[in-house]
């Protein structure tokens, strides 16, 4: 805790007036504020370790005491001897192995340690910090500095478990306060030997706290005594009273298990004078009893064992209270009925009496009542039930489900008054309430309920019932109503009739499509409300929109519904027939002419055709009308619109017969064939019909020429692809397709080459997988179908062949779960490859399939082989560093170079132990010298050949490293805030740039990567440098300055309002102009910078302006300070016209002189120089007061400075009184208002 006192002004008033119980002597004027002194001002803090203040000592202003605050940071200094020091090499003391070993714990721990060597070798450490970081890193120092020791402390094995203590806490804080580790055998291991490992101090202290732990419980003792569970009552005593009054007169704790627990075990523990004390009475009083107690047994029914029981066994200790006799009681899961008595012979006969005087204290008596009418009986919300609860409280009633008849049970007298009550309610119930049940089919009971129970609340208002409808879980039809009898009868026809109306209804489907719901439905709703109100007995439901199903559906009376559905399909027909839709392509610039003047055109057309006409934006490069509406309408409002355009240009139109099959060809990928004839024949419109409409006709449309000029084209074009578009198909089995393609293409190439046609195989997702179609010239396209119908045939004779193959490669084809014969049924069209069983020695591999297939599958085995018996093993030594660029993501390098060059490629396990090379910035040095490890070798297998191409292959993907020669002062450039450039060209050219340290001053950058990527950073780099270079020239020329000296007067003027005008200068000579500060000595000079050329066309600038200045006069004019608002008028508007009126500048105006105090003056410092730290911006003395003399400030009496010899300190001075942080300059505030911008 810490205590703040905080001065406030109340508080202050408070000393000020004399109030906290302390008195002010001496005559103050009442009229002159009282100073108060310094110790009432500045009350002092309490001394530190005072121990309490004496009877006559004042009590402090700060309170009368504080509590002193407890350290949260320890320290703990402690000796490791020469003889157990881990690390004994003096030579290096704070560079060795000690040093690192703290350096770890304290970054682990959190504490601070300090080592020292002392004169005996002996190592001191201090560790300084929280106490739990203090005690784990002392911990932690012992066990890693300081030599081991082990040691064994036997103690019983009982005692273990309070070494442990809760959670194993007790251990835990043993292990930090004696910093040692102590091993505790488990609960099963029979060793009793506690081992402690650590210094020898501080196995000492816990074998120390060991044995105190243990002598501890070694005063305690335990006894278990076993007595016949039949006594147990006895020895705990009514209520346990007998057992409590024998522990505290004992100190031992006893405990005996209760009657549910068969265990007849009593546990005595405590002291071992208290235990033996404890286990004689013990004994004592069961030996009495055992000779005195004799025992009777009695038939009681088992419904009311409970009633002897009582409530928590309350009457069973109430009757060992009274008559000193235990009631032993069947378990209650047991069909016994035979109680048990244990007591003396003469207190036998008054306990059995209160036995059966319990067992008859409550009667249960059953009342008839039929089970519909238990609810009413109980009442709205238990309220006639409660009643006679709350006259009755010790009755028990119980109603049961489904049952007609409710229990009672309690005393008698009180019983036999609840079943009259009971039964006067249900006579009365049974005068004023009826009930019926009706089979109703349970499809029709949510339309009973209706939407969130109306209809069957409505009829439950309405007749005065209660109608009780089965959940759907009960897959019931039974209704039941209950409550009124005229109320339930008239419910019950309402009911019926609904259900008969229902029976008659019925549901049908329209098939609506989804893009008119929203039209038949209308804004709002108002079309669909029409139809309902029209048919108010049809229920009519809309899809979701997001379900996108055109299903609605009808509900109702049969008529009503066939009715609506008719209404319903006119109205669609309608939608459907106005729904027809046309493009009419017109050239643009006709479009204006078919709107009109204001429109009146389109109008026209649309009123009189009842069609909805649609043009494209003005800036849309489209030339489409679209007119929707019926289908003769619309062709009218198309003849109109073409009249229109026709009347306006030559325009011709004309069909053309081609067949539909060609149109798709004609138009091109994305329409670029028909667009290239519409545009190099001017502009011409060119119209296929829609696809699947199966006409042949093509209109053109355009001027007459253009369009003679592309009919010729468009026919040219389509007897080419007449003639180039031949088609023919073929059926061919799937498993042939790659045979017939062969390996990479060859075999389907050939056929191509020869003929000239094209062959199409199906791809994985269309649908006839055996269909081939060849497309070209149809002499090309029967040659071709002729070979490979050839092809085929030969593959559909199948022929069984083998061949022999050495045992020693047969693993090779069914390794990887066979996947080599896979890829070769594949290949060569589904041939059967059969390996012999592993073991039977024989060499002979069969084959079965198409002839030409085997045949060729036979061929690949063999070059496999030939492959297999002429592998060879390469060795390439590339370091371990580069194998994961090697490799590329995901493996994909090292993959495509084994399915070039058809060879197999291991690398070696990586070896993170192997010492690494030198290292430079974290990375390796380009200089270190390779040296060949087994953790650098790669393996290469394969054939001869293609190894050494692998080989090289690999090599090429080692990265090299290049020097670049670059300025060193350079190098901070390349590598860019915070490392962004030269990240930015590592991932640009996939490289590694490597930085020499800046204190080596090196002209030279490495880069590494692979060759052309090292090749095409390095000229990058170069680019950069000569960039840098260019840069630093240019920053060189912009460095130009020139000093002119203007009078400080005109500097607000060159300035201009807001800096408008020196803002204008340097923008337009693109330089910059610095104006001195306040507090500089020469307040003429202005400084500019920048290109020679440009600084001195701005000094020029300048220059002008000073001399227009120069050239103009001021006067003063005195006017009375009352009427300077009145002709500055609301924000100067008034003062600016007479300016404007009278041509005077404002620089030259007494107007412009006040704005400057406010504006131009504020806008000047922004121009200055950077104030410096210590300089002006107002003394350090004080403040004004505001009537030119300095403020009093704070005043107190009998300060420590007013004593002799003392002076008061100086408020000006920067030692007493140092600056935090620069000053703040009082914001100035104008007549003018705030400022706004």
């Amino acid at each position: 805790m810490s205590s703040v006192a905080v001065l406030t002004p109340e508080s202050f008033a408070e000393h000020r007036s004399g109030l906290k119980d302390q008195e002010i002597t001496g005559c103050v004027p009442e009229d002159e504020a009282y100073i108060p002194t310094y110790l009432e001002a500045f009350p002092p803090l309490p001394e530190k370790g005072a121990p309490g203040e004496k009877a006559g000592e004042p009590v402090s202003a700060w309170g009368s005491r504080i509590r002193p605050i407890k350290a949260s940071v320890i320290t703990q200094v402690f000796h490791v001897p020469l003889e157990e020091r881990r690390y004994k090499d003096n030579s290096q003391f704070g560079e060795g192995e000690e040093a690192k070993v703290c350096l770890d714990i304290m970054q682990r721990t959190g504490a601070h340690i300090e080592l020292s060597l002392a004169k005996d070798q002996g190592l001191s450490i201090m560790v300084t910090g929280k106490l739990d970081s203090v005690m784990k890193a002392r911990k932690e120092i012992v066990a890693r500095l300081q030599t081991q020791a082990s040691a064994t402390v036997a103690i019983p094995k009982e005692h273990h478990r309070f070494v442990i203590g809760k959670n194993g806490e007790k251990l835990q804080e043993l292990e930090l306060k004696t910093a040692t580790k102590i091993a505790i055998p488990r609960p099963d291991d029979p060793s009793a030997n506690i081992r402690i490992t650590g210094t020898k101090e501080g196995i000492e202290k816990a074998r120390h706290e060991i044995l105190l732990i243990s002598a501890e419980q070694d005063k305690r003792a335990v006894e278990r005594l076993s007595l016949e569970k039949a006594f147990h009552p006895f020895i705990a005593g009514a209520h346990n009273r007998l057992v409590q009054e024998l522990s505290q007169e004992t100190g031992a704790r006893i405990s005996i298990p209760p009657p549910s627990l068969p265990k007849d075990e009593i546990v005595i523990t405590g002291e071992k004078e208290a235990v033996a004390l404890a286990l004689n009475r013990i004994r004592a009083i069961y030996d009495d009893k055992k000779r005195k107690t004799t025992t009777i047994s009695v038939e009681v029914k088992k419904s009311q064992h409970k009633y002897i029981i009582g409530p928590k066994g309350n009457t069973l200790q109430e009757i060992l209270e009274t008559t000193g006799v235990s009631v032993e009681m069947p378990p209650l899961d047991s069909s016994s009925e035979t109680i048990i008595l244990r007591g003396e012979p003469d207190k036998l006969g008054p306990a059995l009496t209160q036995v059966y005087a319990k067992a008859k204290s409550v009667m249960v008596v059953e009342v008839t009542a039929p089970a519909w009418l238990h609810r009413f009986i109980i009442g709205k919300k238990g309220q006639n039930i409660g009643r006679i609860t709350q006259q009755l409280p010790r009755v028990h009633i119980e109603f049961t489900d489904g049952e007609e008849r409710i229990s009672l049970e309690g005393p008698t007298e009180e019983v036999e008054q609840a079943q009259t009550q009971i039964q006067e309610i249900i006579k009365d119930l049974l005068v004023r309430m009826d009930y019926t049940e009706v089979i109703i089919d349970q499809r029709f009971h949510r339309h009973l309920i209706g939407k969130n129970g109306a209809n069957i609340n409505r009829i439950k208002e309405q007749y005065k019932v209660s109608v009780r409808i089965p959940q759907d879980s009960e897959r019931s039809g039974l209704v039941r109503i209950e409550g009124d009898p005229k109320g339930v009868q008239l419910a019950r026809r309402e009911l019926i009739e609904m259900v008969q109306r229902m029976e008659n209804e019925r549901t049908k489907d329209l098939i609506v499509e989804q893009k008119f719901h929203r039209t038949i439905i209308g804004q709002k709703g108002e079309k669909i409300k029409e139809v309902r109100d029209k048919f108010p007995e049809v229920i009519i439901n809309f899809p979701d929109p997001a379900q996108k199903s055109d299903i609605v559906q009808l509900r109702g009376p049969k008529n009503e519904v066939e009715k609506c559905a008719k209404f319903l399909q006119k109205i669609i027909a309608d939608l459907i027939e106005n729904s027809f839709s046309l493009s009419v392509p017109i050239f643009k610039q006709f479009h204006k002419n078919i709107i009109g003047k204001g429109g009146a055109n389109i109008k026209k057309i649309r009123e009189e055709t009842n069609t909805k006409i649609d043009l494209p934006t003005e800036n849309s490069n489209s030339e489409m009308i679209v007119i929707t509406g019926k289908k003769s309408n619309c062709e009218a409002a198309r003849d109109r619109i073409l009249a229109i355009q026709r009347e306006l240009a030559n325009i011709k139109e004309t069909e053309v017969t081609i067949p539909a099959k060609l149109h798709n060809s004609l138009i091109g990928s994305k329409g670029c064939l028909v667009r290239s004839i519409m545009e190099d024949c001017g502009g011409v419109h060119i119209h296929f019909p829609s696809e699947g409409s199966g006409s042949d006709k093509v209109t053109i449309r355009g001027p007459a020429g253009e369009v003679e000029k592309a009919k010729k084209q468009l026919l040219q074009l389509a007897e080419e692809k007449q003639v180039n578009n031949f088609t023919a198909e073929l059926q061919a089995k799937p498993e042939y397709h790659k045979f017939l393609i062969g390996r990479g293409g060859a075999n389907i190439r050939r056929v191509r080459d020869r003929t000239g046609a094209r062959i199409i195989f199906p791809s994985p997702d269309d649908t006839e997988q055996e269909l081939i179609t060849i497309v070209g010239k149809e002499e090309a396209v029967r040659q071709a179908q002729k070979e490979l119908e050839s092809l085929v045939k030969n593959l559909d004779d199948v022929v069984e062949d083998s061949m022999v193959v050495d045992i020693r490669h047969h693993r090779h084809f069914v390794c990887r779960r066979g996947q080599v014969l896979r890829e070769l049924a594949e290949e060569y069209g589904g041939v059967a490859v059969s390996f012999p069983r592993t073991g039977t020695n024989s060499q002979r591999v069969t084959l079965k399939g198409a002839k030409d297939c085997v045949e060729a599958a036979k061929k690949r085995i063999q070059e496999i082989i030939e492959d297999l018996e002429s592998q060879v093993s390469v060795e390439v030594a590339i370091p371990q560093r580069y194998h994961r660029a090697i490799m590329g993501p995901k493996g994909c390098r090292i993959q495509h170079i084994t399915r070039e060059h058809e060879v197999q490629i291991k690398f070696p396990e990586r070896d993170d132990g192997a010492e690494a090379p030198p290292q430079e910035n974290g990375e390796v040095s380009p200089d270190a010298e390779f040296v060949p490890r087994k953790c650098d070798i790669i393996t290469i297998s394969g054939r001869a050949e293609k190894c050494e191409l692998a080989k090289a292959a690999l090599l090429a993907l080692v990265p090299i490293t290049e020097d670049v020669e670059v300025s060193y002062e350079l190098h901070r450039y390349i590598i860019g805030q915070k490392g962004s450039g030269i990240r930015k060209m590592m991932e640009e050219y996939e490289v590694n740039i490597w930085v020499p340290q800046p204190e080596k001053q090196l002209d030279v950058i490495k880069v590494t990567g692979l060759v052309a990527n090292v090749e095409r950073a390095k000229l990058g780099l170069l680019e950069r440098v000569k960039e840098l270079q260019a840069e630093q020239e240019d920053r060189a020329l912009r460095s130009f300055k020139v000093t002119m000296s203007v009078d400080p007067k005109f500097h607000p003027k060159i300035i201009g309002r807001k800096g408008a005008v020196i803002s204008q200068i340097r923008k337009d000579h693109d330089v910059s102009i610095q104006f001195p500060d306040k507090g500089d000595e020469q307040q003429d000079l202005i400084v500019i910078s920048g290109y020679e050329r440009n600084v001195e066309e701005a000094r020029q600038a300048i220059q002008l302006l000073v001399a227009e200045l120069q050239e103009m006069v001021s006067q003063e004019v005195h006017l009375d300070p009352r009427t300077h608002a009145r002709i500055i008028g609301a924000r100067g508007k008034a003062i600016r016209k007479l300016m404007e009126e009278f041509k005077v500048r404002d620089a030259v105006s007494w107007f412009n002189w006040i704005m400057l105090s406010v504006t131009e003056t504020e806008t000047l410092a922004a121009y200055m120089k950077p104030p410096s730290r210590y300089g002006g911006g107002g003394g350090a003395g004080g403040f004004d007061d505001g009537n030119g003399g300095p403020a009093k400030g704070f005043v107190v009496r009998d300060a420590p400075w007013n004593a002799a010899g003392n002076k008061a300190p100086d408020m000006s001075s920067a030692e007493d009184f140092p600056t935090f942080g620069t000053g703040v300059a009082l914001k100035q505030t104008s007549v003018w208002g705030p400022k706004k911008f």
